[in-house]
Parts: structure tokens; C-alpha cells; sequence
């Protein structure tokens, strides 16, 4: 078999505008120049005078570029094995076929080539139909070559893949200790109201689920409430707080067979987390299992309920503005090297998602949970 491609191949190499398909790898290097544009960032964030927003626009940069490219290096994992079931689906026809050129090709001296046993007329009928066989073979060639280029062009990607995520996450690692520091130097956030700590405090203790305690902060009163702006009017249109993918609906039971009204959504170590909507912090830390919990107020009779973080910003009382960052996921990157292996590995098995963290996400209209898909847009496929 090993010849008989070496064949097809040396046909190829005569082929016209014999070319592999280049639509995956244009999407993958463009994702992958995505992903350095945003460790480029870096620098003009730390000197920018808002340094929060400056900050946020860059991890959020190379979030993007991180997905797109986990997206684009899937797609391409997925094209080489579907090249590789091709050949093991031709491989007998063509060992076959190309077998008994190479016999042909191996054990008969040149001259004896245009020869035939039936004397000139036979060998001009087999001539005939060495003719007709020839473009057939030239045609097998040239998608053998192609795809052969393809495999190679895709294996080339993937390693360059690795020196970008590598070097995209070390840029990330800066900007988000850059963040931390900006957000605990930030005083210009304005304060609708501050709850009664000792309140808050009791009620934190005697809450035995997040639903009691959302449901007791809901009956709070406030001073003034949440900003005036059309929440209702955004229903189906609000941007996920953070980059990740369902990991169950609404309703949808885990491995325990506990169902809850919120969804789940798995997100890479220190995922960045904003808010969708203009709002006010309600409460912000740790609550019974959950790690810290970011309860937010986007109108008067919502509260958007985030829990699983493993850093929160602002404080309670705090308005934010949509895409102001709320926090970060709990667990730690690993070393870059170790990141980008297991990045790639991810991409090839259909996650990409290695030491996944999961951030869970309620909205609660008055006391009662409504389903969250009804009002986020769903994070794009991957």
C-alpha cells in the first residue's frame, strides 16, 4: 500500500493547480491572530485611564479569541479524523488497484511495457485502456495529495496553536491580577442604598438553600432600587456573564438526581464574569456550599443570581453597568505549557473545557425562579 500511494503521489506532483482546502485553517489562524491581538493589549490597558474597562476589554479579548480558536482547532481535529476514516474506507480498493501497477511497474522491463500476447491490435486495445484509466488515476491522485496537504497544513496549526494559547495565557494571568487591583482601587461606582449589614448577616446564617435566602433578600426593603432601564424589553437578548457552555437547562437533573430552576454552565479556571445588565450588587460573598454567590438586582422585582465564583468584585449597594466585571471563576490555570497540552487534548475529545469550573445562574421574578434561557442569549456551539 505504502507504493501505491507513493504512485498516486508522484502523479500528483504533476497535477495543475493541485491545492488542500483551506477554509478550516483560515478560520483557525484567524482565531489564532485573534488570540495575539489580545496578549498585544495588554500593555495599552495597564497605561489606560480607565484601567477597569481598559482591563476588561482584554481578558475578555482573549476569551473570545480562546473560544474561537477552541472552536476552529475542534472543527479541525474533526476534519483530520474524517480524512483518515476516507482512507481506511479506500484502502483495499486502491491497494488493490494500484497493487497490480506496482507488479506491473516492478517486474516488467520498460520495452516489454508495449507489448501483448495478442500481438499489435491487443496492444493497442490495452493501450486504449490505459488511456481511459489514466485521468480516473490522475483524479485519485490529486485528492490523495490534497488531502495528504491538508492533514500536514492541520497538524501545523495545532502546533502553532500551542505557542499562542501558551503565550495568550500568560497575558491573561496579568491582566486579571491587573483587574483585582483596579477593582479594590475603584471608588467612582455611585450606591443606591446600603442594606443593614446585621440583616444581611442573620439572614446569611439562617438561610439553609440558596432559594431561602434569595426569596428572604427579595423581601428586603431598599432605599431606592435597581436602575430604571428596560429589562423586560431585553428578554432573549442579554449576553452571557461569562464564556462557557450549558451544562444543564433549567429543570434538568444532575448525577444525584437533583433538579434546580438555575442552569449550569462549565467555564475554564478564572473565567471572567460580568454583568448582563445594569444593576445593583444585593449581596456578594460565600453562602452555604456554593463557593461566593453574586446576587444582583438588574429591575425592581429581579434578582439575577450567580453562584460558583471564586473572587468577587464591589460591594453591596454598588450600581454597576452591563459588562462591569462582577468576578472571576474559582480554580487556578495551570502552567502555560501544561494549559495549552491539555487545551488542544480538549479540543480533540469536544470539549476544550480541561479542569472545568461551573458557575450557577438564576433569575428569580419575586420569589418565584423563572427559566434564565428565556432571557440570555445561549452561548455560541463549540
Amino acid at each position: 500500500m505504502r507504493q501505491a500511494r507513493a504512485i498516486l503521489l508522484a502523479l500528483a506532483l504533476f497535477a495543475p493547480g493541485a491545492r488542500a482546502e483551506e477554509g478550516l485553517a483560515a478560520s483557525a489562524m484567524a482565531a489564532s491572530e485573534s488570540l495575539r491581538a489580545a496578549t498585544d493589549r495588554l500593555d495599552a490597558a495597564q497605561g489606560a485611564s480607565d484601567r477597569v474597562a481598559a482591563l476588561t476589554a482584554t481578558i475578555r479579548a482573549y476569551e473570545d479569541g480562546l473560544a474561537a480558536l477552541r472552536g476552529a482547532l475542534r472543527r479541525t481535529a474533526l476534519r483530520e479524523e474524517e480524512i483518515r476514516a476516507e482512507f481506511e474506507a479506500e484502502r483495499v480498493r486502491l491497494g488493490r488497484l494500484l497493487g497490480a501497477m506496482t507488479a506491473i511497474a516492478n517486474e516488467a522491463p520498460g520495452p516489454l511495457l508495449t507489448l501483448h500476447p495478442e500481438g499489435p491490435e491487443g496492444t493497442v486495445r490495452a493501450g486504449m485502456i490505459l488511456s481511459d484509466v489514466t485521468p480516473a488515476l490522475q483524479a485519485e491522485a490529486e485528492a490523495l495529495r490534497a488531502d495528504l496537504e491538508e492533514i500536514a497544513m492541520l497538524r501545523d496549526l495545532q502546533e502553532n496553536a500551542a505557542a499562542t494559547v501558551s503565550a495568550g495565557l500568560a497575558s491573561a494571568q496579568a491582566a486579571r491580577t491587573a483587574l483585582s487591583q483596579a477593582m479594590q482601587d475603584r471608588t467612582d461606582l455611585p450606591r443606591r442604598y446600603l442594606e443593614d449589614p446585621e440583616e444581611i448577616r442573620k439572614l446569611v446564617e439562617s438561610a439553609d438553600t440558596l432559594e431561602g435566602f434569595a426569596v428572604g433578600l427579595a423581601t428586603m426593603e431598599t432605599d431606592i432600587g435597581a436602575p430604571m432601564d428596560d429589562f423586560e424589553g431585553a428578554r432573549g437578548s442579554l449576553p452571557m456573564p461569562v464564556h462557557g457552555t450549558i451544562l444543564r437547562r433549567a429543570g434538568e437533573a444532575d448525577a444525584a438526581g437533583i433538579t434546580r430552576p438555575g442552569i449550569v454552565i462549565t467555564t475554564l479556571p478564572q473565567a471572567l464574569v460580568t454583568a448582563p445588565w445594569p444593576a445593583t450588587i444585593r449581596y456578594r460573598g460565600p453562602l452555604l456550599d456554593y463557593e461566593n454567590v453574586m446576587i444582583v438586582e438588574p429591575a425592581e422585582g429581579y434578582l439575577l443570581v450567580l453562584a460558583g465564583l471564586g473572587t468577587v468584585y464591589g460591594e453591596t449597594g454598588d450600581v454597576v453597568a452591563e459588562g462591569t466585571p462582577l468576578g472571576l471563576m474559582g480554580g487556578a490555570d495551570a502552567a502555560a505549557a501544561e494549559f495549552a497540552a491539555e487545551f488542544l487534548a480538549g479540543t480533540k475529545e469536544g470539549g476544550g473545557n480541561a479542569g472545568a469550573e461551573t458557575l450557577y445562574i438564576e433569575l428569580r421574578e419575586g420569589k418565584e425562579p423563572v427559566d434564565p434561557l428565556e432571557w440570555f442569549a445561549p452561548p455560541g456551539s463549540e
